[in-house]
């Protein structure tokens, strides 16, 4: 079931370095949220804070609150990795295990979770490929390497992979960038498949594709070198594109700046 991410004055440091400063953001469920905005304006960052990925970079740290359904998730006693489990990632480039077939890679994640009998590792390799778009195309070759699928193969096994534990939230970091445009349309319809069972929240310097894919944008910009990101403004992806509140909003999208 899809969950609703709350996310209250978020600040993030690497080192002495702020990176994101006092963030404040809603993320609904069954809604894809897309995070635009300049190189180094922490939206990458502001992410990897959602599913507790930024603690695991030494020397970094953050503060404020991030709720999932009320829950949160920084709270004593909450396991990392079963925050991870609930909030999936999906990375900027493709990063099938290369040592791995298909189904292990799909499968990676389950046997984690200690998921051992056959059947039930079958049956969700071929469920989580299907809702992936891309059993049909590997049916047949599940014993070859993950890596030796295409480059838009690749990006959708491993979205296979991050589903197949059922996650309620499905984070992706610039996942079409390293694509070609068929790949990338590939990934774009199913990221409005996946919107009708998960929450997901997109990066992306594309801006036709924030326009194509989600119904909530939320633009983070930087006041200058040196200075954190901080979120500018967020709101319905067709408000944010045509009538922005702010004029650094309208002046990244009609590429005055940025």
């Amino acid at each position: 079931m899809a969950k609703r991410i709350e996310a209250s004055g978020v600040t993030a440091w690497y080192g002495s370095h702020r990176a994101v400063d006092d963030v404040s953001l809603v993320i609904e469920p069954k809604q894809v949220t897309a995070l635009i905005g300049p190189s180094g304006c922490g939206k990458s960052t502001f992410i990897r804070i959602l599913n507790r990925m930024h603690e695991v970079v030494p020397h970094a740290r953050m503060a404020g609150k991030v709720l999932l359904d009320g829950d949160d998730i920084y709270g004593d006693g909450v396991s990392p990795a079963d925050v991870r489990r609930t909030i999936g990632m999906v990375f900027q480039r493709p990063n099938p295990f290369p040592t791995m077939s298909v189904r292990d890679n799909v499968a990676a994640g389950l046997r984690l979770n200690g998921v051992r009998k056959a059947s039930e590792v079958d049956d969700a390799v071929e469920r989580s490929l299907r809702l992936a778009g891309l059993w049909d195309e590997v049916s047949s070759r599940l014993r070859r390497p993950g890596a030796s699928l295409s480059g838009g193969q690749q990006q959708r096994l491993c979205i296979a992979r991050a589903i197949a534990v059922e996650p309620e939230v499905l984070l992706m970091d610039e996942p079409c960038s390293a694509l070609d445009p068929v790949s990338t349309l590939t990934i774009e319809d199913l990221i409005t498949d996946l919107k009708n069972d998960y929450t997901i929240v997109i990066v992306t310097h594309n801006m036709q594709q924030a326009a194509r894919v989600s119904d909530v944008t939320a633009f983070f910009n930087i006041a200058g070198a040196g200075e954190p990101g901080r979120l500018v403004e967020a709101g319905p992806t067709a408000k944010i594109f045509t009538n922005p509140d702010d004029e650094r909003t309208e002046a990244y999208i009609t590429g005055r700046f940025g």
